[in-house]
């Protein structure tokens, strides 16, 4: 593929009706018109040639922007196939989504659905195949993907960054009415992104469990298997509640002088520094449980269906991607089971980190080596989504 370069008048280019970014944030515009007007168009846009002129393949914050600062020109470069003939819908939205996705910030469900475009429509397309075209891992686009499964009022929090992706991945494996409730309890203020991931995680566990009649119910348990029970309830109530007499002895040599623990452990400093250690991971590791504990209890006052079946991935990115036909514009898709919520009051989520090398959705979040404070960063990333191409 050749091009050219031209300064082409500003009514002879068409916007992409395909541009996989529908939201530009108008104090930003406004900066870069002001930024044409004083130094120029620094870098030119990419248009490719078509019947009625000229189509953005690249650059539409410039394009926008240079209409704001009143141009009637703009300097281009023209994308030309083989003999100068035109270059294919794909190419150009192929190239569209190269440049916002690694030059500007998308919003997830865009880039969701920019790569959910090119499944569809481009032969032969496969997650692993997209990942390489935008120089993305695979990961990264099956956990984009999986957010198509969501409700779309989830969808909206998500891209309004209320909801990290690290959490919606999580919701987004749950059924819809499980969906609905996690939502709802979220909206109520009182949890943070990490706390969303392993109630989310939980609940997920817990619809797998009942689907596969794992769980039990009290009344149809045996008098041995309850009196088993009875038991082990009580040596974990008997066995925390001993921490607490721990608690008195370490609070002590906390709060002893260094220089006195030296001479009181003469030649034992180093040792009992590592049995310190090993406590300390013990009781990081039975801290961590405890929290995954109260995931789960969380997620057994949340759920509204345990048995629910989670979404099929395909028939709802589906059902998400003919919501957003180009005709519809920009339209936010509706939901037919409630009004769409008031977001604007919803908690801000803390920025999730996005990592080549989460576990799988349905591995069990894990703690860091050090955790700080009461902040345990769990990571959990969506399961492969096979797509139709």
């Amino acid at each position: 593929m050749s091009h050219k370069y031209a300064t082409l008048k500003m009514r002879q280019i068409h916007r992409n009706p395909n541009q996989p970014r529908k939201a530009f944030a108008e104090d930003a515009l406004n900066e870069l018109a002001e930024s044409i007007k004083e130094h120029g168009l620094l870098q030119p846009i990419v248009v490719r040639k078509v019947e009625e002129g000229y189509e953005l393949v690249a650059g539409e914050r410039r394009f926008r922007a240079n209409e704001l600062a009143d141009n009637i020109t703009i300097e281009a470069k023209i994308l030309l196939a083989e003999g100068e003939s035109e270059i294919s819908d794909m190419d150009s939205f192929e190239k569209a989504m190269a440049e916002n996705l690694n030059r500007e910030d998308m919003l997830p469900l865009e880039e969701a659905r920019g790569f959910k475009k090119v499944l569809d429509e481009k032969e032969g397309a496969t997650p692993a195949s997209v990942a390489k075209t935008f120089s993305k891992s695979v990961q990264f686009v099956n956990q984009r993907l999986a957010l198509l499964a969501l409700r779309p009022e989830i969808q909206a929090a998500v891209d309004l960054g209320h909801i990290g992706t690290q959490a919606a991945v999580q919701i987004a494996a749950l059924s819809k009415d499980n969906q609905k409730a996690v939502f709802q309890d979220w909206k109520k203020g009182d949890k943070n992104d990490n706390q969303l991931v392993h109630i989310a995680y939980a609940m997920r566990k817990q619809e797998k469990a009942a689907t596969q009649d794992s769980m039990v119910d009290v009344d149809e348990m045996t008098p041995e298997e309850k009196a088993e029970r009875s038991r082990a309830q009580a040596k974990t109530k008997s066995d925390l509640d001993a921490i607490e007499g721990m608690w008195a002895l370490l609070d002590g040599i906390g709060k002893a002088d260094p220089m006195e623990l030296a001479r009181a452990l003469a030649g034992e400093v180093g040792k009992r520094l590592e049995q310190m250690d090993r406590v300390a991971d013990v009781v990081q590791k039975a801290r961590f449980q405890l929290r995954q504990a109260k995931a789960h209890a969380d997620a057994s006052e949340i759920m509204v269906n345990p048995a629910a079946a989670a979404p099929d991935l395909v028939a709802e990115a589906d059902a998400v991607l003919a919501q957003l036909d180009p005709a519809a514009g920009d339209a936010e898709p509706e939901t037919q089971a409630e009004p769409a919520p008031e977001l604007e009051a919803a908690p801000a989520a803390d920025a999730d980190a996005e990592t080549e090398a989460t576990p799988a959705a349905d591995v069990e979040p894990e703690s860091p080596a050090e955790p700080e404070g009461d902040d345990i960063e769990a990571e959990a990333a969506a399961e492969p989504v096979a797509v139709a191409a």
